[in-house]
């Protein structure tokens, strides 16, 4: 009796194992499900090794900050894995502004410099850091969390998300760089028309 029930568990783990993993398929379409398979013939070691993330990103831009993503559009081998890495690239005075990730919680580790981060909970409560090299904070998923330099040198961390595809919606620019028209962003956040239109000026929105 105990043969044939080991013998039935390993038929059981066997259907249950029915594939290892799921390479993307970068030339098909991209669904929130992720990409379709890559065929395992034209599978290479390649699809689960990726060199992005040694380079420093171009911080010469409005927030002097760069986010160089290890996703499943840039590393298939994560495809339908849960997971996902990025690297951020903080010169002094960057920041990445107030954003989101509805798809994922996110790790943070420094390994240059320092950084002052933070994120504010669904109940309004604020918890800030400032982290140096090798401290690690974790923002839960969906949360509105920062980053910003906290010294005068080129700070780096790299993030992981507990997902492929995290998604990003960025605070600032969702209000002041679309065409949502003023007198709406007025109306929700309190700000005085000249504000918004400068702000608008600022991050290139209409309206």
């Amino acid at each position: 009796m105990i043969q044939i029930l080991f013998l039935f568990s390993l038929l059981v783990l066997s259907e249950a194992a029915v594939q290892d993993f799921c390479v993307g398929d970068l030339t098909g379409p991209e669904s929130p499900a992720g990409y379709s398979c890559k065929k395992s013939d034209k599978v290479t070691v390649d699809d689960f090794v990726y060199s992005g993330l040694k380079m420093a990103g171009n911080t010469t831009n409005i927030i002097s900050a760069a986010v160089t993503p290890a996703f499943s559009t840039q590393f298939p081998g994560l495809n339908g894995l849960g997971i996902s890495m990025a690297r951020l690239d903080l010169a002094p005075n960057g920041v990445i502004p107030m954003h989101t990730h509805p798809g994922a919680s996110e790790v943070l580790v420094v390994v240059q410099g320092a950084i002052l981060a933070g994120f504010v909970s669904s109940a309004n409560d604020v918890y800030v850091k400032k982290l140096n090299k090798g401290d690690i904070m974790v923002f839960p998923q969906g949360l509105l969390h920062f980053q910003i330099n906290a010294r005068g040198i080129p700070s780096i961390a790299f993030v992981s998300f507990s997902s492929p595809l995290p998604g990003l919606q960025i605070l600032d620019f969702a209000l002041f760089a679309n065409n949502l028209p003023s007198k709406l962003v007025e109306k929700t956040t309190f700000l005085d028309d000249a504000t918004v239109k400068a702000l608008k000026g600022v991050l290139g929105g209409t309206g």
